[in-house]
């Protein structure tokens, strides 16, 4: 049995099979048969075969086998969160993100009784604080737990001024305190979870992502030590839509871009992911489907290289934060990992040709844009003059109009809908975009679910 099996067999070159799908096509055109025109300018192709590629490529660094599954807990009282978080944690999750919005929270009692050592714990604040940040550091280090303490805060001033259109104060304020925090904490966060939220293309996202993180880059480079800068702890935040296998490319893109931009300024290059399902294409009616949507879109997430996946439960858009809700999301999670075997291969994407080709392919298209950015002034400027707001919502108009004509399938909403289902009783918070009018320094990107207006139709048929 030492001799090869195959040898008496030829290898077929990708022209040849070609050749062969062009002959069983029968004279209708292969380019409009089979090739599938995206959004992202790629052309995906019926198949993919090794001798496309000039190199082989490189092993991802990211590890699909030591994913975390979180659980989001919005933070009103500090002990009525812990609870939430330790009854999380005895029912599997492994990882807290705790959404904080008020600086007067003990931060003592939120974290009391949770081991900052095996749980990795996140705390993103709505404010920006300096002070807090030192309570922080105060309540979850200490000599003996510092090399192993896996708590992170998130700091995205850029993010927030995008989000609402102001700064937390001014400019020049925030940007003190940001440089502050930073030190204190070596850590930084970039959100990328609006443009997604907000309509952007993928490209877009990668693109806007880092261009976000460069202008902190830029404003660091002289702040942080040399030594601080290699152990610089990145996390990107990044929302995952429901196109299956450009997702698991994006993930994997953003590492690559990542890594390209924080050789440049001679940092880690390693970074973090938080992934969470996308809002944009989740539903009030037939709600159920949300949990299909979720479950495909956090395979995506580990199949990309996600460190931690923050799943989105079937109501969030309609119902308060309730243990139900919760506990489904933090199953779907269980199931993929210990009963789909979602945690047993490390890097399971990497050597798939097609996958291969697009993140190649969206990593090449964002830079050229996040290049273009650079070019114009930078992020920052882009966004005072509202480039990158009209780009997005031009993304977010087209998606939308596919939506209208049922290129865009949402099953139960615009395709297929239970007119019996009624939803008019059962919504607690509001889950359409509600508009304030408020003076602000630039144009926030907003938010917006595709179903959003013809969800407001059934809801006021209802009504009748």
């Amino acid at each position: 049995m030492s001799k090869p099996l195959f040898d008496e067999f030829e290898g077929v070159s990708s022209k040849a099979w070609k050749q062969k799908i062009q002959f069983d096509l029968k004279g209708a055109d292969y380019n409009d048969t089979l090739i599938w025109n995206t959004s992202e300018g790629i052309d995906v192709k019926p198949f993919y075969h090794s001798d496309e590629f000039e190199t082989w490529p490189e092993i991802s660094a990211s590890k699909a086998t030591a994913w975390k599954i979180c659980q989001a807990i919005e933070v009103q009282n500090e002990n009525d969160a812990n609870i939430a978080a330790r009854d999380a944690i005895e029912c599997g999750a492994e990882s807290i993100l705790f959404i904080v919005h008020s600086e007067n929270i003990s931060v003592t009692d939120l974290l009391s009784n949770i081991d900052l050592i095996t749980i990795d714990v996140h705390l993103k604040c709505n404010f920006l604080s300096e002070e807090f940040t030192s309570k922080i550091n105060k309540a979850t280090l200490s000599e003996a737990e510092a090399p192993n303490n896996i708590t992170t805060i998130h700091t995205d001033i850029i993010g927030n001024l995008a989000k609402t259109g102001n700064w937390y104060s001014n400019l020049k304020e925030d940007h003190s305190k940001f440089e502050c925090i930073v030190k204190q904490t070596n850590e930084l966060s970039i959100d990328l979870s609006l443009y997604q939220n907000a309509g952007a293309t993928i490209i877009q996202q990668l693109a806007y992502g880092l261009a976000h993180a460069n202008e902190y880059l830029n404003h660091l480079d002289n702040v942080i030590a040399s030594e601080a800068k290699q152990s610089l702890k990145v996390t990107f935040n990044v929302s995952v839509g429901s196109n299956y296998f450009f997702e698991i490319a994006k993930l994997r893109a953003l590492r690559q871009l990542w890594a390209t931009l924080a050789s440049e300024y001679d940092l880690n290059t390693d970074c973090k992911i938080i992934a969470t399902p996308s809002k944009r294409n989740k539903t009030i009616y037939d709600y159920n489907v949300n949990m299909l949507r979720t479950t495909t879109e956090c395979m995506s997430a580990v199949l990309g290289g996600a460190n931690t996946i923050c799943n989105l439960p079937y109501d969030a858009l309609y119902h308060k934060p309730n243990e139900f809700g919760e506990r489904i999301s933090r199953n779907q999670l269980l199931v993929l990992k210990n009963e789909s075997y979602f945690d047993k291969v490390n890097n399971p994407a990497d050597g798939a040709y097609y996958i291969e080709s697009l993140t190649e392919q969206l990593a090449e298209k964002a830079l050229d844009v996040f290049k273009d950015i650079e070019s114009n002034g930078g992020f920052l400027s882009q966004l005072k003059e509202g480039t990158i707001q009209r780009k997005i919502k031009e993304s977010a108009a087209k998606e939308q109009a596919d939506f209208d004509a049922e290129k865009l399938v949402l099953l139960g909403t615009n395709k297929h809908p239970n007119p019996a289902d009624k939803m008019k009783n059962e919504l607690e918070i509001n889950p359409f975009l509600n508009i304030e009018k408020r003076k602000t320094l630039i144009e926030p990107i907003i938010e917006k679910r595709l179903s959003e207006k013809l969800e407001t139709k059934r809801l006021k048929e209802e009504q009748n």
